[in-house]
């Protein structure tokens, strides 16, 4: 597809800091190191997360940002626990969608254990329809925005195991995403520290898990570590010979 130097061609959004790190960060680096851009969307400030502050969640944020290569990483602040699918909310993703004008997006899951994921994951996807829609009027900059709707969509998976309808071949930058996912250094257990109180992503077994995860989903394509996509829609095949 052609692109002007102005669009992005991967746009990721997460409910909160963390979770394009955690579940699709190696894809992401994989996208880049193929010569291909990458920005990232935080729909809120994970400001009702048990640990941390929206300060330091900020912070680690924009060092996961430098680490992973991003070309541009925004918060649109839609408020942690008021993730609605209001007019106002889904305005603000188009607006983002249609900045950016992304070949590909990436979104929380549509079957997920927590609340903000689920309401994330529909607010993206409306977006994403709506952002291509003539009639529908956004601005940025006092401008009139273009309308734009992504080619494909896809899902990452996060707390629920989802068996994917495709699988990314991340053996070569698995181990090097990791440093995106350290950088948010409060969400995660620390040796030796008792005082912390407990939550789903700081227990000591936690990383641990995601790598069986990566390694799992690896074994099914034959290589050391894989991430796995759910599809918001079929996918068609161009040309039969560069994909299969």
């Amino acid at each position: 597809m052609e692109r002007s130097p102005e669009t992005i061609y991967a746009l990721a959004f997460g409910a909160h800091p963390d979770d394009v790190e955690l579940a699709c960060g190696a894809t992401l680096l994989k996208i880049i190191n193929e010569g291909e851009s990458v920005a990232v969307c935080d729909l809120t400030r994970g400001e009702m997360g048990t640990l941390g502050t929206p300060e330091t969640r900020k912070r680690e944020a924009e060092t996961a940002a430098q680490l992973m290569g991003y070309l541009c990483r925004t918060t649109l602040d839609l408020g942690d626990s008021k993730l609605f699918n209001t007019e106002e909310n889904l305005a603000e993703i188009i607006k983002v969608i249609r900045q950016f004008r992304p070949h590909v997006v990436f979104a929380n899951s549509p079957d997920e254990r927590h609340p903000d994921h689920l309401k994330a994951s529909r607010l993206v996807t409306d977006a994403c329809y709506y952002a291509g829609l003539q009639q529908l009027t956004t601005t940025m900059n006092g401008k009139v925005q273009d309308p734009h709707r992504p080619k494909h969509l896809l899902y990452y998976i996060q707390f629920k195991h989802i068996e994917p309808d495709i699988i990314v071949d991340v053996s070569k930058t698995f181990e090097a995403s990791r440093q995106g996912v350290l950088a948010f250094s409060t969400q995660f257990y620390k040796k030796g520290t008792t005082e912390n109180p407990r939550t789903m992503i700081n227990r000591p077994e936690f990383l641990t898990g995601l790598e069986a995860r990566a390694r799992y989903f690896g074994e099914q394509i034959g290589a050391l570590y894989g991430e796995g996509f759910t599809l918001s829609n079929i996918l068609g095949i161009k040309s039969f010979t560069e994909t299969f």
